[in-house]
């Protein structure tokens, strides 16, 4: 079964405008199998950096590359060679003195902030970004993938496509126990990997909650820098959201924390151990669940649209109770207000009303577990998660 993902027009998109594209995403989010696609369309070359035989061709980059000026590389696992950014640099820049433009590179690997960081300087002008998240509810309904199945089993491949809740809880077991054993100490090799694996369990009990940065400090016995640098790494490789409070001229006493989130459902639900749908229907955390679904699922809808990607995602709440789960400006201004209710049979609370006085929002959507959308009191419109998707990514 192949999914089409929402990236993919967006990543074509990006090669026809710049010489270099970094495709970014946790490990076996489907990074390789999307530029293989690409690739093959292109009729271009794939090297893996983890493959001894790959990296010796690039042992000296800057006559390799240089010898294949006119073809299309994927470089996979990048961040196993940051001194490529600087030769890639100059192969571009030789590359339009011949008058070839753009498309020639696409790289792969994580968002760790040492290469995003690195591609950045060294590319600057010259390399555009595009994040793979997990898949969504509107780009597995064509398949045949329910929503229901999307929300327990998370969005990565291998786990949402398995042939079982049981095989998808044992493969996101694995991954789990992987991105600890492997992941972690690439990248942060002075990490404890018992005191990370203890602080992603405690954000999976309380995720779309408030972080509190000296709280999950003192339980865990660490200083606030080293949670700070704890919750840095999960944020840079895919595993949480850190989502921020609008708070820009309201000229009211706002939440100033932000909220966190495991941003895959499936993984969240490995951490704690559900693995049925009925165990998390039967189990506190289904509400945070489907919260944490609705926002990432609604950040891909945005991030992938072809006509505009200026949008930002904050949250809004006050001391006095007014509270909007989603709000998407443009510009900096709150455009589109988000509240998400598990339920068939939504009710909206006065603090939501009141959030939307606070930002002069007109345009206001309850994304609910039902399917008719309708008009609710005051304008709000009832509607589901991938109505709502489908509609944002061509707003």
């Amino acid at each position: 079964m192949v999914i089409e993902r929402w990236a993919k027009p967006l990543l074509e998109q990006k090669l026809q405008s710049f010489p270099a594209v970094a495709l970014l995403g946790p490990r076996q989010i489907g990074t390789t199998t999307l530029a293989l696609e690409i690739a093959a369309a292109q009729g271009g070359m794939y090297l893996d950096l983890e493959r001894p035989a790959d990296a010796n061709r690039l042992s000296e980059p800057d006559v390799y590359l240089r010898s294949k000026l006119n073809d299309f590389l994927v470089l996979d696992e990048v961040q196993r060679n940051p001194q490529l950014f600087p030769v890639l640099r100059g192969v571009i820049d030789e590359q339009r003195r011949v008058g070839i433009r753009n498309g020639s590179f696409l790289l792969l690997g994580s968002a760790s902030q040492e290469l995003v960081g690195a591609a950045s300087e060294s590319l600057a002008g010259r390399l555009a970004f595009v994040e793979l998240t997990p898949i969504t509810p509107a780009e597995a309904a064509p398949t045949g993938v329910d929503q229901d199945q999307v929300l327990i089993r998370g969005g990565f491949p291998d786990s949402l496509l398995a042939q079982s809740d049981s095989t998808s809880l044992q493969w996101r077991q694995a991954f789990i126990r992987s991105f600890l054993d492997r992941e972690v100490p690439m990248f942060a090799p002075r990490i404890s990997t018992e005191t990370l694996s203890r602080l992603w369990q405690m954000i999976a009990h309380s995720s779309g909650g408030l972080l509190n940065s000296a709280n999950l400090a003192g339980s865990l016995g660490i200083s606030n820098p080293t949670i700070d640098r704890y919750l840095d790494l999960l944020s840079e490789l895919g595993m949480i959201r850190l989502l921020r409070p609008w708070s820009t001229n309201v000229g009211k006493r706002v939440v100033k924390s932000p909220k966190v989130f495991i941003r895959d459902t499936g993984i969240a639900h490995a951490l704690l151990g559900i693995a049925t749908l009925d165990e998390l229907r039967g189990h506190p955390v289904i509400g945070s669940s489907f919260e944490s679904l609705v926002i990432e699922s609604v950040i891909t809808s945005i991030s992938t649209n072809l006509t505009s990607t200026s949008w930002e995602p904050y949250f809004y709440r006050t001391s006095n109770g007014a509270e909007i789960d989603l709000v998407l400006t443009k510009g900096g201004k709150p455009e589109i207000a988000i509240e998400v209710k598990n339920s068939s049979t939504p009710k909206l609370t006065r603090g939501f009303h009141t959030a939307l006085q606070d930002l002069d929002i007109t345009r206001a959507y309850v994304v609910y577990s039902g399917t008719e959308r309708y008009i609710m009191q005051h304008g709000v419109e009832a509607i589901s998660l991938i109505d709502l998707q489908n509609t944002l990514r061509i707003a």
